[in-house]
């Protein structure tokens, strides 16, 4: 299971990401737009995912992914069970939420595209 420490390591130095706290949860945003947050227990978290790819992603990982709340259905945003990733997985997911909030300028200049 990854912990909120992989969580840091990766988001860690990514340009325009910050760490906030709101009502006793943690969530890293770039600008007002929050990427990625941690369920109070910090036993999962939602992150930006394309919501396209939402539905295919639940019905092939139901044991990774989870569909979000109501209230966030709307939104490019995926739950995922930590329990059921490694590090390299947590990694790509969180560039790949990272990547939607950033200008595409930022993003290239990041991944040396």
């Amino acid at each position: 299971m990854v912990e909120l420490a992989d969580i840091r390591a990766v988001t860690e130095g990514l340009p325009r990401s910050y760490e906030v706290l709101v009502r006793d949860r943690i969530k890293f945003r770039v600008g007002q737009i929050v990427y990625l947050a941690l369920s109070r227990d910090e036993k999962q978290m939602g992150i930006g995912f394309p919501k396209e790819e939402r539905a295919a992603a639940i019905a092939a990982y139901p044991d990774k992914f989870l569909p979000p709340s109501k209230s966030d259905e709307r939104y490019q945003w995926i739950e995922v069970n930590l329990a059921a990733i490694d590090r390299t997985e947590l990694r790509e997911l969180i560039l790949d939420a990272w990547r939607l909030c950033v200008p595409k300028k930022v993003a290239a200049e990041y991944f040396g595209e």
